[in-house]
């Protein structure tokens, strides 16, 4: 049997762990504090970009494509300094039987729409393109230039690189190297081999820089861009092709800002729901079960704080579907508990005391906590796996929400009971565990 001191030691510190997560996360509440939630565009406002990407010159998976775009953008803005960016993809029918590929940027807090605009904007569309020379018919005009397209774009783009070649002129100057990654690297060295003796235009947003002649099959996955480039020119350009060139061409269709006081209305809402749903639980609890249902209560505060603290400290954006992942999460919190509740019942009215009442009511219950906990977590993670950004933010805190209920309604919860329950039975402690349990035939 378990010394009933020990548990009173662990209760005691659970306790004191709990007013340390309190601490934290009132002194954290500041929002210029390092641990400060981080809210999503539909409460703290800001800016919705819309756009519509061009497919319609894609070579090969375009699936595979547009996942590079995402990754590019989200990269893209990311480093011009917004947090926790969110964007996704979406499809969608502009008319009957066409669709349309959007890309949905969203940028919590930035309100200056034109400088998120002109950021993104910035980022350039990579292309490799064969020069097939036509001639006129007429003596005094010059041969005019189509371009087949090689699949071979920015999407392949590994990393860039600044030099400086030796000489004056054209064989002087800044050089930009291009280095691929392995399939662009595998591609690049096929269209020079099947290609010998043709040009072969390198695109920059539609412009074309250089158009160098193929003397033989390149391998090694370089590119060299010899154009009459400034330094400051080539460093920018260098720039922004390692920020991110994009694979797939994009255009702006709609821009949307959500100003702050929408956003801290929608947050106040959520916040008062939370606690509502909480209330509520935590009174039915307690009228039902009595003393366990008082203790429930408060290893569901101590769950509360764990889980607002792991948010702030991973930390996780939290979105309208975050807060109502949260309220969900605290029903399946008080569920373990009433099976655990039902458990020691049922020991109870076979006369057991109530300290063995609670150890084994624990161990019968586990089975079954474990296994809703475990089928929660694994539904949370395909979610988050599978789902888009908004989709992703509910998983998330859910998910947190499984893993900080199984600790405290397995291990907080029972420290608490057997630290308050006697090992032997008294009168005074059977009349008030009958008076919350055994009187319930309901049940």
């Amino acid at each position: 049997m378990e010394s009933r001191t020990r548990h009173i030691a662990w209760a005691a510190t659970v306790l004191v762990a709990a007013a340390l997560l309190g601490w934290f996360i009132y002194a954290t509440h500041h929002p210029d504090s390092r641990f400060a939630v981080k809210l999503g565009l539909d409460l703290a406002g800001g800016t919705e970009l819309v756009y519509e990407a061009d497919t319609t010159a894609i070579v090969g998976d375009k699936n595979e494509a547009l996942a590079s775009l995402r990754e590019v953008i989200e990269r893209r803005v990311n480093l011009f300094g917004v947090a926790e960016p969110l964007v996704q993809l979406e499809r969608s029918s502009a008319v009957a039987g066409a669709e349309v590929d959007r890309l949905l940027v969203e940028l919590p807090g930035v309100t200056d729409v034109a400088a998120a605009v002109e950021s993104i904007g910035e980022t350039p569309v990579l292309e490799f393109k064969l020069v097939d020379d036509v001639a006129t018919s007429s003596a005094t005009t010059t041969a005019t230039s189509t371009y087949a397209v090689t699949g071979l774009t920015g999407r392949y783009l590994s990393s860039a690189d600044l030099q400086f070649a030796q000489g004056t002129g054209a064989l002087g100057g800044a050089v930009i190297v291009l280095h691929f990654n392995e399939e662009g690297a595998a591609l690049f060295e096929q269209i020079t081999r099947d290609n010998v003796g043709r040009a072969l235009a390198i695109f920059l947003d539609g412009v074309s820089l250089s158009e160098p002649v193929i003397q033989e099959p390149i391998a090694g996955g370089e590119a060299t861009i010899t154009g009459n480039f400034t330094p400051v020119e080539a460093r920018e350009m260098v720039r922004d092709l390692n920020f991110g060139a994009l694979p797939v061409p994009i255009e702006l269709v709609s821009s949307n800002s959500i100003g702050p006081t929408l956003g801290a209305d929608a947050y106040q809402a959520g916040l008062t729901a939370s606690f509502i749903g909480f209330g509520l639980v935590a009174l039915f609890m307690i009228a039902w079960y009595r003393l366990p249902g008082l203790v429930a209560s408060i290893a569901l505060v101590i769950y509360i704080l764990m889980t607002i603290a792991l948010i702030k400290f991973i930390p996780v954006t939290l979105t309208a579907s975050g807060i109502a992942a949260l309220i969900l999460s605290i029903g399946m919190a008080v569920d373990a508990n009433v099976l655990i509740f039902e458990r020691m019942k049922e020991e109870l009215r076979a006369k057991k005391t109530p300290h063995d009442a609670v150890a084994i009511g624990f161990a019968r219950a586990w089975p079954a906590i474990r296994d809703g906990h475990f089928t929660m977590l694994i539904s949370s993670i395909i979610l988050f796996w599978m789902g888009t950004s908004l989709v992703q933010g509910f998983a998330l805190v859910f998910g947190l929400g499984v893993i900080c209920s199984l600790i405290t309604a397995v291990s907080i919860t029972r420290v608490f009971l057997l630290a308050i329950l006697p090992e032997k039975t008294t009168p005074a402690w059977t009349r008030l565990l009958e008076t919350g349990f055994g009187n319930r035939n309901a049940l």
